[in-house]
């Protein structure tokens, strides 16, 4: 089978296509013949080397979200799942491949109304928004700053809150066209990446929720109300600054509070709850899965470099040959 391996951790020239065996299920898991393959931040972040230290080598096939059939499952798994179409979490890698294994605790059948590039544009994404959202003790009338709003993290997290009753919906992004867009999908004001203009935006911010992080995320403290919470759900722009909690102390009489949030702390039976009720909305019209574009699992490196230049708005999702 065909499968995309990072040789070189670095740019993007470094995946490249190679041939593997077909893996075989282990006990709990499942092989899955991939229709749709999602590009996520962590992808970009994991190609990049930057998180080196978590054990990353050379060969590490990328990818953790995947949509397609099951072909095979391993013991202990219930043998009606095969021929099923399915979405599914691989975990840190494993899902550049025209054959994947995935856990089968991951595993959610796709209603008959979602494509499988649409299930791996909400998936992961729309778990994390709905998630860091609820992290941030977000309740319905509270203001809501959605930080890198363009991406598919961002994009969920402005409809949920939109869909949850903020009073506004605030988003940073870098062009007035990008603005547009997400004033359709429910975004009341439109900053620049600093968090400045959008005419008559609020002053100050119930709920920031930052996908972006960097060497900027400590000047969004100033942008928090009295008892306001700042979420960190990703960082595509890398680290903040080791003392970046001076400028939180610095305002300590607003109360505000600061936390990061992965979807690793959430049980998988709250977050497959969750998923099935997102995929169940998007089917009835009520969340939009904004696909920036569909390449060849080949043209994996061409994904990157888009990554990595910024010029993705949603989800690039990859898709073999074969599908």
């Amino acid at each position: 089978m065909k499968a995309v391996a990072v040789q070189a951790f670095g740019s993007p020239e470094g995946l490249a296509v190679i041939d593997l065996p077909t893996p075989s299920p282990a006990d709990g898991q499942v092989l899955i013949t991939t229709e749709a393959i999602g590009v996520g931040g962590v992808d970009a972040v994991i190609r990049s080397g930057a998180l080196a230290a978590y054990g990353f080598k050379d060969g590490h096939i990328l990818g953790g979200e995947i949509a397609g059939t099951v072909a095979a499952v391993g013991d202990g798994v219930d043998t009606s799942w095969v021929g099923q179409r399915v979405w599914a979490f691989t975990g840190v890698g494993g899902g550049y491949a025209e054959q994947a294994i995935a856990p089968a605790a991951t595993l959610l059948p796709l209603p008959a109304t979602m494509s499988a590039t649409e299930a791996v544009t909400l998936g992961s994404s729309g778990a994390v928004a709905h998630f860091g959202l609820r992290h941030a003790h977000f309740a319905p009338g509270e203001t809501v700053l959605v930080r890198g709003a363009a991406g598919g993290i961002g994009i969920m997290a402005v409809q949920l809150a939109a869909r949850g009753g903020a009073s506004a919906v605030a988003v940073t992004t870098s062009s007035p066209e990008r603005g547009d867009r997400l004033r359709k999908l429910g975004a009341t004001h439109v900053l620049d990446r600093a968090g400045e203009g959008g005419e008559h935006a609020p002053a100050g911010y119930d709920v920031i929720i930052d996908i972006v992080a960097g060497a900027e995320l400590p000047s969004f403290f100033a942008k928090l109300n009295p008892n306001g919470r700042m979420v960190v759900v990703g960082a595509v722009a890398g680290d903040p600054p080791t003392d970046f909690a001076m400028e939180m102390f610095a305002a300590f009489q607003k109360s505000m509070s600061f936390a990061t949030f992965s979807a690793n702390t959430v049980p998988a039976a709250d977050r497959q709850a969750v998923t099935a009720e997102l995929f169940a909305a998007a089917s009835r019209g009520e969340l939009d899965t904004v696909v920036h574009e569909v390449l060849p699992l080949e043209q994996a490196v061409l994904a990157h470099r888009k990554m990595d230049a910024g010029e993705v708005f949603g989800r690039i999702v990859l898709m073999p040959s074969g599908s």
